[in-house]
């Protein structure tokens, strides 16, 4: 048994989901379950759809739902046509944009969108996306089972950001889509959508139908899952600003999540922690060029002082500094706290005996944050900064490397270096514009390229 999971564009139009069904038949001896996200582009729509109904521009709203109908409808009529087939999934689809714009409407009249009222609208995405794909690929003669990916993805309540329950999803995986693939037949699910033990639908947050995926392939005990995007894998380093960047055809679970954590957006960080868990490899595979390699994902492959290079533009640098530190046990933890309070996550820290250094991703609630830090120090914010993450399992056993990674920066200011505890990443802070030419320089140096994309 295999996990196809297709990304927005590998769904996006007639075309795109002609291809999966491809892909999906040239499976077929392996045991395919199928897991869709929403075409491209409409979860955005269906967020903003919500945000104008709570802000009282109904007709605004509507149109949205249209819009978000007569894509759908455009592209079952593409591959249906006037079949009877397409004239009952056209219904279906419409009777769910009918029931969409139901919500829109309570929205306007409840006059704020609240947490739970956003996964509600947002999961039509994959609702209808898996509707209309299963209905294709019925067209194309592929025995599919439709199944409602609520019904197999318990979560717990946080709205727009629930945790799955893993145990749970392995009972109802097992009982839902298994006796589908022994059947022979092809179970396909939306992601990124659950529900709760109440029975209320959620959602696992902005890039979770690759972490659907997983939840589903590591229930099952699947032998692969394969993320069809519109990418050829993995690369050496981000091909907009890289061009010669390279395809990374076998890489560890563990340089991949850090990637992803840095700026990689190929494959979404919480995708790896079910494989992980379950040993089961992830392959990255182009729905445009499904011939290639792509790349594969694995706790064994080949240790390198530096697999590739991610980098993140925007990050905010916080400095804390007090002689308090000296000596003081509890007091990263009590800095940490306030952290935690104002809900503000944490990508790289430095420390030193009289200062800690953070950056943050979000500076939502940087305000509240620093009237809290300044109980404790002086407090420094330091905007418009850049992360640069050299990434390799053997990195840490390399001193040589680290040292030609900032001699290869050059003139280029540096304002923090940090290794990672776990030595498989070396992030080095720099300013946000300089953080293009700081990518190039350091593909250059470890990878012989680097030519302005």
């Amino acid at each position: 048994m295999i996990v196809l999971k297709f990304g927005g564009t590998s769904v996006g139009d007639a075309a795109a989901i002609e291809r999966a069904a491809a892909i999906t038949k040239s499976r077929s001896s392996r045991g395919p379950v199928v897991v869709v996200s929403a075409l491209a582009g409409v979860t955005s729509a269906l967020l903003d759809i919500a945000q104008r109904a709570s802000r009282g521009e109904l007709i605004v709203a509507i149109r949205g739902v249209e819009a978000v109908r007569e894509r759908h409808l455009e592209v079952c009529g593409s591959l249906l046509g006037n079949s009877s087939a397409g004239g009952e999934v056209e219904g279906e689809l419409s009777a769910m944009c009918d029931e969409l714009a139901g919500l829109a409407e309570a929205l306007s009249v409840l006059g704020h969108v609240t947490p739970r009222s956003l996964d509600a609208i947002a999961s039509y995405g994959e609702l209808l996306s898996a509707a209309l794909v299963a209905a294709a690929f019925r067209g194309d003669h592929i025995p599919v089972d439709l199944i409602d990916p609520r019904d197999v993805v318990a979560t717990d309540d946080r709205f727009t950001r629930a945790t799955p329950l893993f145990d749970v999803i392995v009972r109802q995986a097992r009982s839902t889509i298994a006796p589908v693939v022994e059947r022979g037949h092809v179970p396909l699910l939306g992601g990124f959508v659950g529900r709760t033990a109440q029975g209320v639908t959620t959602t696992i947050g902005r890039g979770g139908g690759d972490f659907s995926a997983a939840l589903v392939g590591a229930a099952l005990g699947a032998s692969a899952i394969e993320i069809w995007t519109d990418v050829d894998g993995m690369l050496t380093a981000d091909p907009r600003i890289v061009r010669d960047a390279r395809l990374i055809e076998h890489i560890r679970f563990d340089e991949a999540a850090e990637l992803a954590s840095f700026g990689a957006k190929v494959l979404h960080p919480s995708t790896i922690a079910p494989a992980v868990q379950r040993g089961i490899p992830v392959f990255i595979f182009n729905a445009k060029r499904p011939s290639g390699s792509g790349t594969r994902v694995t706790a064994d492959a080949p240790i390198r002082a530096v697999s590739a290079i991610a980098g993140k533009a925007g990050v905010t640098v916080v400095k804390v500094r007090t002689t308090r530190m000296l000596l003081a046990p509890g007091f990263l933890r009590t800095l940490f706290e306030i952290f935690e309070r104002h809900r503000m996550s944490v990508d790289v820290v430095a420390t030193s005996e009289v200062s800690v250094s953070v950056t943050v991703d979000d500076p939502t609630h940087l305000d509240g944050l620093i009237v809290d830090l300044r109980a404790l120090g002086d407090v420094a914010i330091e905007r418009q900064r850049g992360i640069l993450a050299l990434v390799g399992a053997g990195l840490g056993g390399s001193s040589t490397t680290m040292a030609r990674a900032l001699a290869a920066l050059g003139d280029i200011r540096v304002h923090m270096v940090s290794l990672s505890a776990t030595e498989i990443n070396l992030t080095i802070i720099v300013d946000s514009d300089a953080l293009p030419d700081a990518m190039r320089a350091l593909h250059r140096e470890f990878f012989g390229a680097g030519d302005c994309a």
